[in-house]
């Protein structure tokens, strides 16, 4: 995949999992499965497919001393600062124009930081064919397929099959449901057809400065 970046989104602000979490150390710096953090996990895990080169971190100013402590092998271009926090949109947008300049061309995943992925087999092909989409013109966004109506997530409702050459299926999206009630969830997992929206997005530079 010579044209697949990665963009991972390293922000947040130290609420989730207190105390053990703080401002200062929010749980992407966290070795909380074992001797790497959930950052360093997420470098390594996209490292099988992407090279160093073509791997960036964006994140607020007060981060950057633990990036480079846990990352040494970034390069400092490659942390895209934000002046100051104004969310994830932001923050990708401020990086994409950072991306632009590198490769105009460029495909890039952009990934959060603290998310545990235990196949990484699978999770290489969802990469691939969500590239393959992308360099069609798509913009990606990943789903997972429920375990549960869990309420805590927003959802996917996945419409017509894309004739998308790769190692998995692609599929256009109908709508997406907003951490619905219990009786929603239940309903849509029976359905069938509906993901759990993972907050995952592969996409061309060009295409996403251009909405």
């Amino acid at each position: 995949m010579p044209r697949l970046y990665v963009l991972i989104l390293s922000g947040g602000a130290g609420t989730r999992l207190w105390p053990l979490s703080r401002r200062e150390r929010p749980k992407q710096f966290l070795d909380l499965l074992g001797d790497r953090t959930l950052l360093q996990d997420t470098v390594d895990r996209v490292s099988e497919t992407v090279p160093a080169e073509r791997i960036f971190v964006v994140a607020p100013p007060e981060h950057r001393a633990l990036i480079h402590e846990q990352l040494p092998e970034l390069r400092s271009d490659h942390l895209v600062v934000e002046p100051y926090p104004r969310g994830n949109a932001a923050a990708v947008g401020l990086a994409m124009a950072a991306l632009a300049a590198f490769d105009p061309e460029a495909v890039v995943a952009v990934l959060p930081s603290d998310h545990v992925v235990e196949k990484r087999a699978e999770f290489r092909k969802v990469l691939i064919a969500a590239t393959a989409a992308a360099e069609r013109g798509h913009l990606v966004t990943l789903g997972i397929t429920p375990t549960a109506p869990d309420t805590g997530f927003g959802y996917i409702e996945a419409g017509d099959k894309l004739d998308i050459e790769g190692p998995m299926e692609v599929r256009s999206v109908k709508r997406f449901v907003e951490k619905p009630k219990r009786d929603q969830a239940e309903r849509m997992l029976a359905a069938g057809g509906h993901y759990w929206n993972a907050g995952m997005f592969v996409w061309r530079v060009e295409e996403v400065l251009r909405v």
